[in-house]
């Protein structure tokens, strides 16, 4: 499924090789927070350390918009890699420019070096030529191992590629193989769960899925667009009425597909200590928000779920960072993780409800990009990855 060269295709002895990393984590006062995006990263810089490449690592972090900001130095990132790697790892306090060049023509195999967020020149996302040109000055191999950036055609993801002899790390290769099976060749049963806020983030999911699943169960707000567009009020439920049409439209071509909560917890307002109650899926009163879905829900879904070869996961059951609103997602996070199926968590939150909930060994892989995710589950090609050289 997987056509393209990855690093165990190409020489990389004595070779300075450019690698693309997503290291776009959460640091708070100078600490970096949850470190799965870094650790994924380790196969791949591991690999080439142990044959003999010099390695030049970048990413992104945060929107810094195309200018220098300390609080998005990728610095921090620098110490907590040299620790995991348990080896020294030189920082430079840019990613292009002289500095970034002397540094790199000076390196020797195995030394690492992480030049600084490519987001602080505002060529990085207007994939710049020069910016380019500038990255790939410095290396003679590039690797792409950002799956989190894949889906976005920036200088230092699709640009420095038209540059160098570009392959994709182990991390790449894994994603789009779980990803790309789940679509291309999936194991049926087939079941996708969608959940999350909004369902125009994920029309083009939908409309993909209804044609490859056997049965897309719902949840998250985006249900409650489903119950209006069915002719349910539902109060002062979150709801996006311009997406209502596309709802009607899913609702009428996926009859046998689509399931919908059949209870619900409704609050009184939006907050960790609303007055709460249980309610089956129907009118609900003004003054009322639906917050998660019901446990008659959670045994529905899981029965389904219980008999899948493959489970495809996006976006929580309901408003999953206030506990008494979380016990939907996690009772969908524990029929994933406890059926036989290949389950792939498809990024974004429910990898967070999945981390929390102290099951992710159970699942065969947890994506670490959501937007790219997303746009896999939609059948669209990823700039980054598209552009590698096939094998």
């Amino acid at each position: 499924m997987f056509n393209k060269k990855t690093i165990r295709d190409i020489e990389v002895q004595g070779k300075r090789v450019l690698v693309r990393v997503d290291f776009n984590v959460p640091i708070k006062n100078g600490v970096v927070g949850d470190d799965t995006r870094i650790r994924a990263s380790l196969p791949t810089l591991n690999y080439l350390i142990d044959h003999g490449a010099m390695l030049i690592l970048c990413s992104h972090l945060g929107r810094p918009d195309g200018t220098p900001d300390a609080k998005y130095s990728l610095k921090p990132v620098a110490a907590y890699l040299s620790n995991l790697l348990g080896k020294p790892l030189d920082f430079v306090d840019d990613c292009i420019g002289p500095e970034a060049e002397v540094r790199s023509a000076q390196m020797k195999p195995g030394d690492i070096l992480l030049l600084e967020n490519t987001r602080f020149h505002a060529g990085e996302t207007k994939n710049d030529k020069e910016m380019a040109a500038r990255l790939a000055a410095q290396a003679d191999i590039f690797v792409n191992d950002a799956f989190g950036s894949a889906h976005r055609a920036h200088a230092s993801t699709e640009g420095v590629a038209r540059l160098l002899p570009a392959v994709a790390g182990f991390l790449m290769e894994k994603e789009i193989q779980y990803l790309g099976e789940a679509i291309a060749a999936p194991e049926k049963p087939f079941v996708a769960i969608l959940g999350g806020a909004k369902i125009s983030d994920k029309i083009g999911v939908i409309k993909n899925l209804l044609t490859k699943t056997d049965v897309i169960l719902i949840g998250g707000g985006m249900a409650n667009t489903f119950f209006k567009a069915e002719g349910y009020p539902i109060g002062d439920s979150l709801v996006e009425d311009e997406s209502l049409d596309s709802a009607r439209e899913f609702l009428s071509k996926g009859k046998t597909k689509i399931r919908l909560p059949v209870d619900v917890i409704v609050a009184d307002r939006f907050a960790e200590d609303a007055a709460w109650k249980l309610m089956p899926s129907g009118p609900v009163l003004d003054g009322w928000r639906i917050l998660d879905i019901g446990p008659e829900t959670v045994a529905a879904y899981s029965k389904v779920i219980n008999g899948a070869k493959t489970v495809v996961w996006n976006g929580p059951m309901g408003v999953f960072e206030f506990p008494e609103f979380a016990k939907g997602t996690f009772g969908i996070a524990h029929a994933v993780a406890d059926s036989n199926a290949t389950s792939i968590i498809g990024g974004g939150e429910s990898v967070a409800a999945i981390q929390q909930s102290g099951l992710a060994d159970k699942i065969s892989h947890i994506s670490t990009g959501g937007g790219a995710s997303l746009e896999m589950l939609e059948g669209l090609t990823l700039p980054g990855v598209d552009i590698l050289l096939e094998k």
